[in-house]
């Protein structure tokens, strides 16, 4: 299935220059959705995943049908203020600014095989920041994986090292 298709571009939305990509016309597809979901299991299948972790919001529509698929736990990664428990915390820098990721303290147990899974990967630092909070944790990144990967803003630079999967890829 070409998943690309199943996206919805939209002119100069957030802000004017900006072709945003929305998959929100992959997720009401659900013949789209679920080929998407299991591409990502698929990939995940020989990793031995124990736990699968995606970055608000739209991680967690990506990390949780693959979570229930394989039978396994999903561990959010959330903006400061988010999470009701005793949390470490990740602050990075974005292009205008900085940003703060949580996660549970107890969310991931030392040992732990994680994929981690997000919408997009634009940059590279969401992704970035939720990799320093499961191994802060002691948890082992055996996989990540995107639904679609912007490769002109070279994100998956800060990913040496780590195996990567995108379904769907722009150049431009």
């Amino acid at each position: 299935m070409d998943l690309k298709q199943y996206v919805s571009e939209v002119q100069n939305w957030p802000k004017e220059g900006v072709n945003f990509k929305d998959i929100t016309t992959i997720m009401d597809n659900g013949e789209a959705y679920k080929y998407a979901t299991d591409q990502i299991v698929q990939y995940a299948h020989d990793k031995e995943v124990d736990l699968v972790v995606g970055p608000e919001a739209r991680g967690f529509i990506i990390g949780c049908p693959v979570s229930y698929a394989m039978g396994i736990g999903f561990a959010p990664v959330r903006k400061e203020g988010k999470l009701p428990r005793e949390v470490i915390r990740y602050e990075y820098d974005l292009e205008y600014g900085s940003n703060v990721l949580t996660m549970h303290k107890d969310a991931i147990k030392p040992g732990q095989r994680v994929l981690i899974t997000d919408d997009l990967l634009a940059t590279g630092g969401t992704i970035e920041a939720a990799i320093h909070l499961v191994e802060s944790l002691g948890g082992i990144v055996v996989g990540i994986a995107f639904l679609i990967e912007l490769k002109y803003l070279n994100g998956i630079d800060k990913l040496k090292g780590y195996d990567v999967v995108s379904l769907i890829s722009y150049d431009e």
